[in-house]
């Protein structure tokens, strides 16, 4: 059957309000090194390899400059930026200062990349890449990463103090850092079930061990247990709030394994991040139904995690003529 004119005329306006919703994933594909850098995946991959077999940190640690990249300034590798006269570099902002790590790795990659095809890979796209490398070597769901991100030639401290996400803040707080840059709520809970793997320094949780929001006591949503050996490894006065605790309890594999057991640590009260609990401990129906779900579904979980990670990566990329592709990701090129 024919369209009638009208049809037609809806359908266009349709594609065009679409668009305007949805510019960067236009922009983005997953072919665009095809021709330049045919290999760039593979040398992503093959360093992030390296580095998890002496640092089983590491992955978790490429997933977070990726999520804090793009929470402050879109996914443009400002994270990267060391200071300079015209910098004030975004790694001493209090969310990544003596916890972003990585920068070495990423550093080793581009090294990599620009022997191979210089000038042509972004450090963003190689933080997008090095996060999908990272989760599908740790056991974790692939996707396919959409590229053709640049490269800013400024940081910015103050949207990073300010946009990403604490792990002592609350339910609503998060929430509404996740729709300011275009994210919804089964966003934040696959999103958040990245804490399955890698570590979290004392200071970011020891509130909730001993002086829980002023109490003088502990968070009762914690796992009496769980509370015992958590102030086993962080003691009230001791090593200066950067003991480690992983992240997910019963990771037998020192915080490498990346699965679905996040969810059910929730629902035994073991999570260790005040913002991990807030998403099961939350009076919430909703998202206490995500949880729920993702706990008994790992397919699901790894589903909505992937879609996840590729709409986040699409927060506000630079691409075409806006900023560069910078030949060293800690600086910006030389004019």
């Amino acid at each position: 059957m024919a369209s009638s004119p009208s049809h037609f005329f809806v359908l266009i306006a349709t594609i065009f309000i679409s668009s305007l919703f949805h510019p960067s994933t236009a922009q983005l594909n997953s072919s665009f090194y095809s021709c330049t850098c045919p290999n760039a995946y593979t040398i992503v991959r093959s360093i992030v390899h390296q580095a998890m077999a002496s640092d089983t940190r590491i992955g978790a640690s490429l997933v977070r400059l990726h999520f804090h990249d793009c929470f402050a300034n879109g996914c443009d590798a400002s994270i990267l930026l060391d200071d300079s006269p015209s910098i004030q570099s975004e790694k001493h902002a209090a969310p990544n200062f003596k916890s972003a790590r990585g920068f070495e790795v990423v550093d080793r990659i581009k090294a990599a990349l620009e022997c191979s095809c210089r000038g042509v890979v972004s450090c963003a796209d190689i933080l997008a890449l090095a996060s999908e490398a990272s989760v599908s070597l740790s056991g974790g769901p692939s996707w396919t990463v959409l590229l053709g991100r640049r490269d800013s030639t400024t940081a910015n401290q103050a949207g990073a103090n300010t946009s990403i996400p604490s792990p002592s803040e609350g339910l609503a707080n998060i929430s509404n850092k996740f729709s300011a840059v275009g994210l919804e709520i089964t966003d934040l809970v696959a999103l958040s079930g990245a804490h399955t793997f890698g570590k979290a320094q004392c200071r970011t949780f020891s509130e909730r061990l001993y002086n829980f929001k002023g109490t003088g006591g502990p968070d009762p949503t914690l796992n009496a247990t769980y509370l015992a050996v958590l102030q086993q490894i962080c003691p009230e006065d001791g090593n200066g709030g950067f003991g480690l605790a992983n992240l997910d309890p019963t990771n037998t594999s020192d915080g490498h394994d990346f699965d679905n057991n996040y969810f059910s640590n929730l629902q035994s009260l073991q999570g260790l991040l005040q913002s991990d609990q807030e998403l099961f401990s939350t009076p919430n129906a909703k998202i206490i139904a995500i949880v729920n779900s993702f706990s008994g579904d790992q397919s699901a979980f790894f589903q909505s995690f992937a879609q996840s990670m590729v709409k986040m990566g699409n927060i506000s990329p630079l691409t075409g003529k806006d900023g560069e592709i910078r030949l060293n990701c800690r600086k910006v090129n030389a004019g």
